[in-house]
């Protein structure tokens, strides 16, 4: 690959993954309070946002039987996202409609993913993977900065989600040129009928349970600190010093992949998971620990999340539609259930939902342990 070609590639990877978790911060942020400010019920939003994620659990296996995760599919992808979006202009104050549509979104947004997943591990490589994602991270929080200070109303939370929708829809069209032939006819002439999750089936569980510790962390934080005495706008900064200590990791973290085996890696980051939960659960008003409980994010996410997509690139020959599984047992299913079940034992005990997330991370932990030990893998 030419310099030029290869600066251009990262360029446009760049962008698209900008655009694309900047729609991501519109969806998760604030549309819950649009949906709240429409008279929607707490059962009506928690419906809605956890249609999307199983669908993206359930979209890798109709891929398995039917379809191939080809450029033509990554297309109608991006233009089926970007419609629902407008769609959602019309839809807005009706709850059926709304879960409908978002059960699309959800399938939508999780064929495209993986497509640019596999591109980039591919074209740049998981060393250099991290400098690319950040702009993702960037993405997310200035959507958060930006509309949280002037959003008044429904039709500008619609207007910029539809906008993100197009524009990572025109960077994603693109992306594909940089899809190797070889890569493409290598993932048709493979049988996906032949992908087996149950072949590694330690790491699948790992990964699942990982995700799921962090359904408490995403649903009550907030809600957990401020009833602790942290104030709002200190809690707001704690959210955005997590997102920061991220990029530092996604700018920095290539050595640790060019060095370290990336099990290896994975247990660790993992393991960070559970002191992370442990520290929020035994001191919650201590300003200092819960920082540095946030700056483990660099690990528990960044790292992790940067290893667990280039195992599964070499795990597999199948790989769109390993990176799918990844990402619909991960943040489809384990986000799901984890929120569900988070709701739960919060009404129990506050503080013992991060201890019972400590034990799901430290299980997950374990589960890479076993993976490693049956020598399931080829890092």
């Amino acid at each position: 690959m030419s310099l030029s070609r290869f600066k251009k590639v990262e360029i446009d990877l760049a962008l698209f993954y900008l655009f694309y978790f900047a729609m991501v911060g519109v969806y998760v942020i604030f549309m819950p309070k649009v949906l709240k400010d429409l008279g929607y019920s707490s059962v009506e939003i928690g419906a809605i946002y956890t249609s999307a994620p199983l669908m993206r659990f359930i979209l890798p296996f109709i891929f398995k039987r039917w379809i191939k995760l080809t450029h033509i599919v990554f297309f109608l992808s991006l233009a089926a996202t970007f419609l629902i979006t407008l769609l959602f202009f019309a839809t807005i104050k009706s709850f059926t409609l709304i879960l409908i549509l978002s059960l699309f979104y959800g399938g939508a947004m999780g064929a495209a993913l993986p497509f640019v997943e596999t591109i980039a591990i591919e074209q740049v490589g998981k060393e250099r993977y991290g400098k690319i994602r950040l702009w993702g991270s960037i993405g997310f929080a200035l959507v958060a900065l930006v509309l949280g200070n002037i959003l008044n109303g429904y039709i500008m939370a619609l207007t910029a989600l539809s906008l993100m929708a197009f524009l990572t829809m025109l960077t994603g069209f693109t992306l594909a040129k940089f899809d190797r032939n070889s890569t493409l006819k290598r993932d048709i002439e493979e049988d996906n009928a032949g992908f087996s999750l149950s072949k590694y089936w330690a790491f699948w569980v790992s990964i699942f349970l990982f995700q799921f510790s962090f359904g408490g962390f995403y649903n009550f934080f907030t809600i957990y600190e401020t009833s602790s005495g942290i104030s709002l706008d200190v809690v707001s900064y704690l959210w955005i010093f997590g997102v920061v200590c991220e990029i530092v990791m996604l700018i920095f973290q290539g050595p640790l992949l060019e060095r370290f085996n990336l099990l290896s890696l994975l247990l660790l980051t993992t393991l960070s998971g559970v002191l992370r939960w442990l520290l929020l659960a035994f001191y919650p008003d201590n300003i200092w620990v819960v920082m540095l409980s946030q700056a483990t994010h660099a690990f528990s996410f960044a790292l992790y999340y940067t290893a667990a997509i280039a195992y599964v690139y070499r795990l597999y020959t199948q790989k769109r539609l390993a990176q799918q599984f990844f990402l619909g047992i991960s943040f489809g299913l384990g986000g799901a259930v984890g929120a569900i079940v988070s709701g739960l034992v919060y009404k129990i005990s506050p503080s013992g939902l991060f201890i019972f997330e400590a034990f799901v991370a430290l299980i997950s932990a374990i589960m890479i342990i076993v993976h490693k030990r049956r020598r399931e893998y080829v890092a």
